[in-house]
């Protein structure tokens, strides 16, 4: 008898614990980072400074393109009546402005890049504290990016764009 009762408390143990272990590995949460970011009111200004800085090398660019097709249209236009020489020197200099151009694209894009960066860390940061801030509090462990991975089947309960919307005084 005294032998089936510590049977039936150890097993009784067991099953306790399993379920607080299994209860407290199971709270996953989810959000849509990117939804939540364009819902910030900083957003508006951080777009506007990225157009106005977009709009710089695009500027350039267009300065560059025009230089080139209105030399190709002058070496088109003259190349019958040139030497060998001014030929050769006219192709290599369109050449050479074609590789500016595409040397300028690739670094404009980089730079651009890097701006955005620069002005979105703030604001991710923020948005990743808001997170991290919610999902202490209402005991997740774990909270998955929807922007980032699809989920099949998620719950209504564990999205926590309400509660983080709150935290960050987004109506």
């Amino acid at each position: 008898m005294k032998k089936l009762f510590k049977v039936a408390l150890v097993a009784v143990c067991i099953v306790l614990f399993a379920g607080n272990f299994a209860k407290a590995q199971g709270k996953i949460g989810y959000i849509n980072t990117n939804q939540l970011m364009d819902m910030l009111p900083e957003m508006k200004t951080l777009r506007t400074q990225m157009e106005a800085y977009q709009k710089t090398f695009a500027d350039q660019l267009t300065a560059l393109n025009t230089e080139y097709q209105s030399k190709g249209q002058k070496y088109e236009a003259g190349r019958a009546t040139m030497t060998d020489a001014a030929r050769t020197n006219a192709e290599t200099e369109l050449q050479d402005l074609q590789g500016r151009i595409t040397s300028f694209r690739d670094n404009a894009q980089k730079q651009i890049e890097a701006k955005s960066n620069e002005l979105l860390k703030p604001l991710t940061d923020k948005v990743r504290g808001a997170i991290t801030a919610v999902a202490g509090e209402k005991g997740y462990a774990y909270v998955l990016d929807s922007s980032q991975t699809e989920l099949i089947v998620s719950p209504p309960g564990d999205d926590l764009m309400t509660p983080v919307k709150a935290k960050l005084g987004i109506q």
